[in-house]
């Protein structure tokens, strides 16, 4: 039935029941088609049209909202899986008599963390954000570089499909960690 009722829509957007996007030349999203993190089949996908003005300073802050957040959530993948194969030698908080090793794997741990220790990480982020990461488009700069270059290629297509592997694995890796 969704489906269906998808191609009804379809039929009336572009003409064809097979929605033949290259008709339909008249939509805000195609201001953005030409991106990166654009990646078949879906192309541009922005379902609920937040882009729709194709205000270009609006989906930089986006976008690099979403680099961030994505480069966050493949880090704490790795750190739901590290603590299966790996554990620090050594106490975690040596006034209370905790090591690493006792501190259980996935959202237990939050609760085995020292007060103070989720102190330190938050101060530690923030000072991540405010001094080097926030709103670094704003300033002219391009999303997601913040002054040193993680995935590098002097050839201009492998370059641009290693930061859409970035994104791809970013997006991937907000869904894991839900």
């Amino acid at each position: 039935m969704m489906a269906i009722t998808g191609m009804w829509f379809q039929d009336g957007l572009t003409g064809s029941a097979w929605g033949d996007w290259s008709l339909y030349t008249d939509s805000p999203l195609r201001a953005f088609e030409g991106e990166l993190g654009v990646q078949a089949p879906l192309g541009y996908w922005d379902p609920v049209g937040l882009s729709s003005d194709g205000d270009l300073a609006t989906f930089k802050r986006r976008r690099e909202t979403e680099i961030k957040h994505g480069r966050v959530a493949m880090w704490a993948a790795m750190g739901y899986i590290a603590p299966e194969f790996f554990r620090w030698p050594g106490y975690l908080s040596p006034s209370q008599s905790l090591n690493f090793a006792d501190v259980p794997n996935g959202l237990a741990a939050c609760s085995k963390v020292p007060g103070n220790g989720w102190a330190q990480v938050i101060l530690f982020c923030g000072s991540l954000e405010v001094y080097w990461g926030y709103n670094a488009y704003a300033k002219g700069g391009t999303p997601g570089e913040y002054g040193w270059k993680a995935i590098t290629s002097t050839d201009p297509e492998t370059r641009k499909r290693k930061l859409n592997s970035e994104l791809a694995n970013g997006r991937l890796a907000m869904m894991a960690v839900m």
